[in-house]
């Protein structure tokens, strides 16, 4: 499998879309994972983008987009928080990798939004680690109403632009820097776990 040239974070975020068109089209998916891939990827990864989802079990970057070995830099939490392992995560991805493109991406049903939900609405509590990935979702859930109906999907949507706000203002100069050069974007995204479609959130 030949390397990627360097892309813009357009032509990044252009792979992403065109990967999850493929996905969409039920094609058989065989990306290249033989030993001499194998042995180009033990010397240098050069992934073409770094990704902050949900770790869902539903919600697998590579296959949603139909990527291979050493191209995705995937950053998985429940929720997809921006807590301090996931935001040193991606500083690394940017600086020693040369990413030019962020995702942050929720997803239909989540199952951490959805357990903020209730703890919002006082009819569950949880064990202390538990709480303190769902105090980071909380905010999204109080913005949207904790009492709205199909609430859920749509503090999902509010939690991903809160994170991709957060990392285009409010993050570290390792990550501003470079969007304000140009070589690095932020986006957002939202995954329908029903028909398979990645919708971009481009604001």
């Amino acid at each position: 499998m030949e390397e990627l040239p360097q892309l813009t974070p357009d032509e990044a975020l252009e792979l992403l879309k065109e990967g999850n068109r493929r996905f969409l089209d039920d094609t058989t998916y065989e990306p290249t994972m033989d030993r001499m891939r194998r042995l180009e990827l033990a010397a240098a990864q050069r992934p073409f983008a770094a990704y902050l989802s949900c770790s869902d079990s539903r919600v697998p970057p590579e296959l949603l987009f139909e990527r291979g070995l050493g191209e995705l830099f995937i950053i998985r939490n429940a929720g997809n928080t921006l807590c301090t392992t996931a935001l040193g995560s991606l500083e690394f991805a940017v600086t020693n990798l040369n990413v030019p493109l962020i995702v942050v991406m929720g997803h239909e049903a989540c199952g951490a939004l959805n357990a903020a939900v209730s703890l919002a609405r006082g009819k569950a509590s949880f064990s202390g680690n538990i709480s303190k990935v769902l105090q980071s979702l909380l905010p999204a859930v109080l913005e949207t109403d904790p009492w709205a109906d199909h609430i859920v999907d749509a503090a999902a949507i509010s939690n991903v632009r809160r994170v991709v706000r957060e990392l285009r203002e409010e993050a570290s100069p390792a990550l501003l820097a470079p969007q304000r050069q140009g070589t690095l974007k932020v986006v957002g995204a939202f995954y329908h776990l029903d028909s398979g479609t990645v919708d971009f959130l481009e604001d």
